[in-house]
């Protein structure tokens, strides 16, 4: 799907005045001061940046399907912060060090500190989230409290994985459905009950998310090898390191000879892989023919998300989500 110039100035345009908008309400959150123990991490993870994706998908479903965008704004800041919620958590199992070009909280605090500022995140975006106005507010609070569980469940077949060797494509994609595409549909789909969709509506936007939400998880494995540390502002190679059972590894695992193989299925949580290793997994995944399939993936799930608000009516936030599933598609961090 091809974007006219202009339309790409557009809508980068509206995207980063939403994008704005959600940072001045982030930053409204985090002018508490005290404890600083508990709000100084939160003020450090909240300014440190972010492309605001799921904020903004929020934003844009409540348009599409015929809402106020000031109607979203709430919701939105609260899907921002489950979302940062969740990798201050996630840095802490994974051990990160960087996130996005800066120490992680875990490391630049401790572990007590990421873990503390990590709860008092998500019970802060439940206060913002009562906020909204909606007649369905109960609607909403049920969405969003099940892409709380679900992402945590996610994590958990995420940690579990790291311990095994035999983890299916199909294994695979159920863990990623809980872990990135459950936020993400949930953030879509709490902007379109928002703003008053139909049933098949609100049901198209949250098939939107969770393609969606696959193609991301697996640009993100593919970056993680492919990608510039600059650019992806995480360590290449960390899931290697941490014995993450990627689409690229298992990819590679079904499509490569039995010493490549072998190799392969020895990568594990706490097994030391060297800067060497990972040099050499990078080159089986390509040779393997796992980069190309992870980018088939990613181009597929792409149109899927598309083909699913395809019935839509035509609108500017129709064709904004068009395009947003394309910028994701090529993003390099």
């Amino acid at each position: 799907m091809d974007f006219r110039g202009d339309q790409t100035k557009k809508y980068f345009k509206i995207y980063n005045r939403y994008k704005v908008d959600v940072g001045k309400r982030l930053k409204t959150f985090t002018e508490v001061k005290y404890p600083v123990t508990v709000y100084a991490p939160i003020r450090y993870i909240l300014s440190s940046g972010g492309k605001r994706i799921r904020a903004v998908l929020t934003i844009l479903a409540c348009e599409v399907v015929g809402g106020k965008a000031a109607n979203a704004f709430n919701a939105a800041t609260a899907i921002e912060i489950l979302h940062n919620f969740t990798l201050v958590h996630d840095d802490v199992m994974d051990h990160a060090e960087m996130r996005r070009r800066k120490p992680t909280v875990h490391k630049k605090w401790d572990e007590n500190v990421a873990i503390l500022s990590g709860d008092e995140m998500i019970a802060q975006a439940y206060r913002i989230l009562l906020k909204t106005r909606s007649s369905r507010l109960k609607n909403i609070l049920d969405v969003y409290t099940d892409a709380l569980v679900q992402v945590c469940e996610g994590q958990g077949f995420d940690k579990e994985f790291e311990k095994q060797s035999a983890v299916t494509l199909d294994d695979y994609f159920m863990m990623i459905s809980k872990k990135t595409g459950r936020v993400i549909a949930a953030s879509t789909e709490i902007g379109a009950i928002i703003g008053e969709g139909t049933p098949k509506q609100i049901t198209a936007l949250r098939k939107y998310g969770e393609h969606l939400g696959r193609a991301f998880q697996v640009m993100d494995d593919l970056l993680d090898i492919v990608g510039d540390t600059k650019e992806f502002g995480k360590e290449i190679g960390g899931d290697i390191k941490e014995g993450k059972k990627t689409y690229l590894l298992i990819k590679a695992i079904e499509n490569t000879g039995e010493k490549n193989r072998q190799l392969l299925k020895s990568i594990s949580s706490g097994n030391n892989i060297s800067a060497s290793q990972v040099r050499k997994i990078k080159r089986i995944y390509i040779s393997s023919g796992a980069v190309s399939a992870a980018k088939e993936e990613i181009a597929r799930s792409t149109l899927e998300a598309q083909r699913a608000i395809a019935s839509l009516p035509s609108s500017s936030a129709k064709s904004m989500l068009l395009w947003l599933s394309n910028q994701l598609r090529e993003r390099t961090s």
